[in-house]
C-alpha cells in the first residue's frame, strides 16, 4: 500500500511541477494564492482536532506561501498597489505567527478572509499581454 501512496504523491509531484513550468506570473500567484488557503484551511482542522504539530506545519506552510507573494510584488509597476499589498501581507504574516503561538482559529480565519479578497481582486484582473 505505501509503495502505490509513494507512487501516488510522486505523480502529483510532476504534475504539479508541469503546472508550474507552463503557468503565466498571474496563474502563479492565483497557484500561490490557493496554497496559502488551502494551508490555512488545513490548519484550522488541525486546531479543532488539538493537532499541534500540524497546525505548526500548515501555518509555517501558508507563511511561506504568503513570503514568496511577498517576493512577486513589483513596486517599481506596481506603486501604491504593491505597497498596499507589501503592508497586508505583513500584517497577514504577524497574524498567523500569532495565531500559531495563541491556538486562535479566529486569527487564522481573519487571514482567510483577506486572502479571499486578494484572490477576488486578482481573479478579476485582466494581465495586458506582455
Amino acid at each position: 500500500m505505501s509503495v502505490n501512496l509513494n507512487a501516488l504523491k510522486q505523480y502529483k509531484n510532476v504534475d504539479l511541477r508541469s503546472a508550474v513550468e507552463t503557468a503565466s506570473p498571474k496563474e502563479l500567484i492565483s497557484m500561490l494564492v490557493d496554497g496559502a488557503l488551502t494551508a490555512m484551511a488545513k490548519a484550522m482542522g488541525a486546531i479543532e482536532r488539538k493537532e499541534i504539530s500540524a497546525r505548526t506545519q500548515q501555518l509555517n506552510k501558508a507563511n511561506d506561501i504568503i513570503l514568496g507573494l511577498k517576493d512577486f510584488l513589483n513596486h517599481e509597476k506596481g506603486g501604491e498597489i504593491a505597497t498596499n499589498l507589501d503592508a497586508l501581507y505583513d500584517y497577514m504574516i504577524r497574524t498567523l505567527l500569532q495565531a500559531n503561538r495563541t491556538n486562535d482559529a479566529a486569527k487564522v480565519q481573519e487571514v482567510m478572509t483577506l486572502m479571499l479578497q486578494i484572490k477576488s481582486g486578482w481573479n478579476g484582473m485582466e494581465v495586458p499581454a506582455a
